[in-house]
């Protein structure tokens, strides 16, 4: 394990790269360092080939992500002379891993930390974690979470939970699709696990390619993205690892994948 600052802990689990936020007791809350060393654990896990799956969580059993931090200073403070804000760049490079990545949701998951799920392919919840976006609560909205958030959850699901602010449980927040599974809190880890494996056992390149034209499909048409499509799908089949899954169905055996 390392730790490329006190915040942020990374670890690589076989062919899995572990992202842990680390401010238990702050909640788990936002800050630069957070966002710094998050953003330095999606470019490490990018630069190692072994690597299959990114997992986002946190330390502790109290919180995933409590959202920024509110101390002054600390999880609001904007250099307006910069066009772009450090969360939405992360929130730019999550959308552009090539990567499939896990969020692991160990505990509650408000305003920001509501982002940190949402920019990850898919989400597993203890069944015991609340959800919510508070911010109108204390005069904000969460704008930078709504980006993503409308791509996944209803619209008048996602219009109520802005505009209350309410909290809302696991099991609204998987009807609301914003997680794949919900688990009691002593089987998180053996689901995460379970999921990771049935990621890390397929074709890199099948995963890498697709996650790219997931990506580029968002903001096509139907017919431009058909067009896309079928070339994507010519290409992807003149690759190695295409070649090695035909093969190995042929010959009924297991794909021994090259990531090429």
């Amino acid at each position: 394990m390392t730790e490329p600052n006190p915040a942020v802990m990374h670890e690589k689990r076989d062919r899995a790269f572990w992202i842990t936020i680390n401010r238990p007791d702050k909640r788990n809350a936002i800050n630069k360092d957070v966002i710094a060393g998050i953003r330095e654990g999606y470019a490490r896990a990018h630069a190692d080939p072994e690597v299959r799956v990114i997992v986002l969580t946190a330390a502790g059993d109290k919180a995933f992500c409590a959202g920024g931090d509110l101390q002054p200073g600390a999880g609001f403070a904007f250099d307006l002379s910069r066009p772009n804000i450090d969360y939405a760049d992360m929130l730019r490079e999550a959308q552009d891993s090539t990567l499939p990545s896990i969020a692991r949701i160990n505990g509650v998951c408000m305003a920001g930390g509501l982002g940190l799920l949402c920019m990850t392919d898919m989400a597993i919840a203890a069944d015991h974690v609340q959800f919510g976006l508070p911010e109108v609560k204390i005069g904000l909205f969460p704008m930078q979470v709504l980006s993503l958030l409308q791509r996944i959850a209803p619209r008048r699901t996602v219009r109520e939970w802005c505009l209350t602010g309410e909290p809302f449980d696991a099991a609204e927040a998987k009807e609301g699709g914003l997680l794949n599974y919900v688990v009691p809190a002593a089987e998180l880890d053996a689901k995460t696990q379970w999921l990771i494996d049935r990621l890390a056992g397929k074709s890199p390149t099948a995963i890498r390619r697709g996650k790219y034209a997931m990506r580029a499909l968002e903001a096509m048409s139907f017919d431009e993205g058909i067009a896309y499509t079928e070339s994507q799908i010519a290409l992807l089949a003149m690759t190695e690892d295409a070649k090695e899954g035909l093969a190995s169905f042929n010959e009924k055996r297991r794909p021994t994948w090259t990531g090429r």
